[in-house]
C-alpha cells in the first residue's frame, strides 16, 4: 500500500490530482490517499508540518498547494505571495525528508521564467534575465522550490521532481473579479455581461499580450505522469541542476481573442472594448513543452472546449463558487 499525501488538494490543480487519484484507487490500485484542510494543518507552521509528517508517514507526497493570484493581487500582496509560498515550500519538503519521504512532486508555475526569456520558453532560461516585476516575488518563491527539490535530491539522494505548469483553468477555479486569473475572471465577466443584457465589457491592457492556457484536468495527468515516470527515464531527460519540466498545451491566442472565445461561450453578444491604461503584464508566455512531449505526454483538452465546460461547471456551482 502507497501512502500518498496530496498538500493543497482543496485547491483547483490538488482537487483535480486528487480526483484522479480516487478514480485510480477505485480500479484496484494499492493507494490511500492522505489530506489535510489548512484549518487542520498550517502550512506554514513548520513544526506543525512536522508532527503531521512524523505521524502520517506517507510514502509519496505531492505539492500542490500555494498561494495563488492575478496581476492585481501579486501587486497588491506581494510580501504575503512570497513568504508563505517560501514556507509552504520549505516546511514540506524539509519536514518529508526528514521522516522519510524519498518520492515527492512540486508544481511551479511559469512566471519563473525571465520576462525577456526567448519565446517559447524552454527549461534552461531559468535564471537567465530579470523576471516580470508584477509577480516577482511569487516567481522567486517558486524558483526556490525548484532548487530546494534539487538541493534535496544532490545531496541526500531523494527523488524531489518539479513540473511548471503554463496558465490553468478549469472546476475549482477561482472566478474573484480582483483576485483571480485572467481567464476564470473573463468567464465571471461576460456571464455577468450576458445575464444583465450590457452592450459593452472592457479588458484590461491593450489585449494583444499572448497567454498559453491548459485545462486543470489535462495537469492533473501530466502530473501523475512525470510522477510516475521511471527514474532512470526522468533523470535521462533532466539535469540534476535543471531538472524542472514544464507543462503546457503548446499554442497561445492573444488576450482580446481569448474574450472573444469567452462571450461566444457566454453568449454575450455586445462589443469588447481594451482599456491601454491598465498593466498588460509580460507581452507573450509559451512554454517550449518538447521536453515532457519526448517523454510522452500532451495535453488532449482544447481551449473551446475546456471554456464551455469551465462555464458549464461555473453555473452548476454558482452558489458555492469563489466569487
Amino acid at each position: 500500500m502507497t501512502k500518498i499525501y496530496i498538500a493543497g488538494h482543496r485547491g483547483m490543480v490538488g482537487g483535480a490530482i486528487l480526483r484522479q487519484l480516487e478514480a485510480r484507487k477505485a480500479n484496484g490500485a494499492a493507494v490511500e490517499l492522505i489530506t489535510r484542510t489548512h484549518a487542520e494543518l498550517d502550512l506554514t507552521d513548520q513544526a506543525a508540518v512536522r508532527d503531521f509528517m512524523r505521524d502520517a508517514r506517507p510514502d509519496v507526497v505531492i505539492l500542490a498547494a500555494a498561494k495563488v493570484g492575478g496581476i492585481h493581487a501579486n501587486n497588491t500582496y506581494p510580501a504575503e505571495f512570497i513568504y508563505e509560498n517560501l514556507m509552504i515550500e520549505a516546511n514540506v519538503i524539509h519536514q518529508a525528508f526528514a521522516a522519510g519521504v524519498t518520492k515527492l512532486l512540486q508544481l511551479g508555475s511559469s512566471c519563473i521564467y525571465p520576462k525577456a526569456a526567448p519565446q517559447p520558453m524552454a527549461e534552461d532560461a531559468l535564471l537567465t534575465g530579470p523576471l516580470e516585476p508584477t509577480n516577482e516575488p511569487y516567481a522567486i518563491a517558486k524558483i526556490a522550490g525548484i532548487k530546494l527539490c534539487e538541493s534535496y535530491n544532490r545531496q541526500h539522494g531523494v527523488d524531489y521532481r518539479s513540473v511548471m505548469p503554463t496558465n490553468l483553468y478549469g472546476p475549482g477555479d477561482n472566478f474573484h473579479p480582483q483576485n483571480s486569473h485572467v481567464l476564470p475572471a473573463l468567464i465571471r465577466r461576460f456571464h455577468e455581461a450576458a445575464r444583465d443584457g450590457l452592450e459593452e465589457v472592457t479588458i484590461w491592457g491593450t489585449g494583444t499580450p499572448r497567454r498559453e492556457f491548459l485545462h486543470v484536468d489535462d495537469m492533473a495527468e501530466a502530473s501523475l505522469f512525470v510522477l510516475d515516470l521511471p527514474k532512470a527515464e526522468y533523470d535521462a531527460n533532466t539535469e540534476p541542476m535543471l531538472s524542472h519540466i514544464n507543462v503546457g498545451s503548446g499554442s497561445d491566442i492573444s488576450i482580446l481573442e481569448l474574450a472573444q472565445m469567452v462571450a461566444k461561450v457566454t453568449g454575450f453578444k455586445g462589443q469588447i472594448t481594451t482599456d491601454p491604461t491598465k498593466p498588460d503584464g509580460t507581452m507573450r508566455k509559451l512554454m517550449d513543452v518538447s521536453r515532457l512531449s519526448k517523454m510522452g505526454w500532451q495535453a488532449r483538452i482544447t481551449l473551446e472546449d475546456g471554456i464551455a465546460e469551465t462555464y458549464r461547471w461555473f453555473l452548476a456551482n454558482a452558489d458555492t463558487v469563489r466569487t
